[in-house]
Order: C-alpha cells, then structure tokens, then sequence
C-alpha cells in the first residue's frame, strides 16, 4: 500500500501542488473518488472547490467503447472521438441523441451534490483537475478536453497515483502534471490504498458543504 487513504493522499497532493496558490487556483474534483482528495487541495490552496462531472457517450451496442462525451462546467461540452464516430459512420444526430440523455444524468448529479451553488468561473484561471488515481485515462482525457475548451489560464491534472505510460499520454492534454506514483505493475487503483471504501453521495455533499463554508470564511474580511 502506498496511501492510507484518500485525505492522506489529498494532503500529499496538495504539498506538491502549493506553488500554485497565489495563481487564482480552482480546485475541479471528480466524483465521487476524486472529492477528498480535491477538498484536501482546496483547503491547503485556500482555493474554491467545484465538481468536474463527465458521462461517456457508448457506441451503439458497445455501450463501454467511448465516441465521445459531455463535460459539465460553466457550460457543457461535448468532446467527440472522431476517429470512432468515422469508423463506425455515426451521424450527428445520433451523437445528439444520447448526449441528451448524458446532459439529463449530469444535471441530476449536480443538483444531488450541490442544490443550486453557481459554477465556478473557469475562464484564465489556474485549474486543477484532481481525482484519486487514474487507471486507463479516457474519462480524464475527456474531462480535461473539456476544460481546455474553456480556456483557463494554466491548466494542472492532480493525481496521487496513475501507471506512467497513461500520464505520459495525458501530458499533452495539460499544462502542468503533478503525480505522486506511477507503480508497475499497476493493477487497480484501490490495490494502492489501504482504506479504499466507496464515497458515498451523503459523503460527497457534505465535503462541498465544508470546502464551500471554508472558503468563503478565507475570503471575508476579517472583523476590526
């Protein structure tokens, strides 16, 4: 085991990553994994904690084959295969079609985790994507092609462990990669924690709740 846990891993992270804090960084954590270790970073930076939720789009009859996907934020976008949809000769309507029902799924989860909170602005902002390991990088990839789209300002992906061929590949997506481990074999992500329990959605919400109340306490002015 490298990471007793997921705090554990977001404090280690989050030391690598405090050149950043004085570059107007926001914290994006995917859900639900991704939520300690992100709250962690956002504690340490004094940095607003937002969520980065992003659903596949499946081939028809290969629902696990990716030909794109929707990445929420201040908008959604939709980040498409094209090599995929090309070889599979799938039309833009089709594509439509069943982003409609990811956008549907993605709102729902949003509501879930965070009522009716704003978006955070990502626009010439540092961003940090964060989640708690990486093991094959597509839905990653589609989440950092979906920020970069929105063009911030200096673009990171946090992670504390990934194998290092997948992070090799992830680097042209991003402007800074800051990873703790990149173990072979690498296997599965909870093989690298000792308490890998699953987040739960009561679990994600009250962690938003906090990272929301301490930043907007690190930001008021302070009395007298």
């Amino acid at each position: 085991m490298i990471f007793s846990d997921r705090r554990e891993a977001g404090e280690r992270l989050a030391q690598r990553l405090l050149h950043l804090s004085d570059r107007d960084p926001v914290i994006l954590a995917l859900p639900r994994g991704g939520v300690p270790i992100g709250l962690e970073i956002a504690q340490a930076l004094s940095a607003p904690l937002d969520l980065l939720l992003v659903r596949k789009i499946g081939a028809p009859g290969q629902p696990e084959l990716a030909i794109g996907a929707v990445v929420d934020g201040e908008r959604l976008d939709f980040v498409v295969n094209e090599d995929i949809v090309h070889a599979l000769g799938l039309s833009e309507d089709f594509i439509k079609e069943r982003a409609v029902a990811q956008v549907a799924e993605i709102e729902r989860r949003r509501s879930l985790y965070l009522g009716d909170r704003d978006r955070v602005r990502v626009r010439g902002r540092t961003i940090i994507v964060a989640d708690d390991g990486i093991a094959t990088g597509a839905t990653v990839r589609a989440a950092l092609r979906g920020i970069r789209q929105r063009d911030p300002g200096h673009l990171v992906l946090a992670v504390p462990v990934a194998p290092a061929a997948v992070i090799d590949d992830l680097r042209e997506e991003v402007d800074e990669v800051v990873c703790l481990e990149t173990p072979y074999p690498f296997g599965a992500i909870g093989w690298f924690y000792r308490d890998f329990d699953q987040v739960s959605d009561d679990e994600v919400r009250a962690m938003m709740d906090q990272a929301g109340t301490e930043h907007e306490s690190a930001i008021s002015p302070r009395d007298g």
